[in-house]
């Protein structure tokens, strides 16, 4: 299986992906799980989150070079976007999609 090609096949579904690389050792992957479910769930149609186990798949972390967890890749019409290493609020979240011009549930009330 060719996970790049499977990824642009997504685009076509969905405005977004975000690959959310994580381990399950990793206690702030754990603290972030929620948090980006949640956001997911308010993006409606306009994001799939796509989570990847580093553990499980290291031939997937090796091809977008993650060298630490949690590791949250954005992807808009195939083309990596943004990256972030590390813990991100939800207010967070919200103001990198604005960043791109997408309304979020609730964007005004950041």
């Amino acid at each position: 299986m060719n996970f790049k090609m499977d990824l642009s096949n997504l685009k076509d579904t969905y405005n977004f992906i975000l690959l959310e690389f994580f381990a399950e050792w990793c206690s702030s992957c754990q603290t972030m799980f929620p948090i980006i479910d949640k956001f997911e769930s308010n993006m409606q149609d306009k994001l799939e989150v796509i989570k990847i186990d580093i553990d499980k798949n290291p031939q997937i972390a090796g091809i977008y070079q993650i060298k630490n967890v949690p590791t949250f890749v954005l992807f808009k019409n195939g083309k990596e976007i943004w990256r972030q290493v590390g813990l991100i609020t939800n207010r967070e979240l919200k103001l990198v999609f604005q960043k791109f011009n997408v309304e979020t549930e609730n964007s005004n009330h950041i």
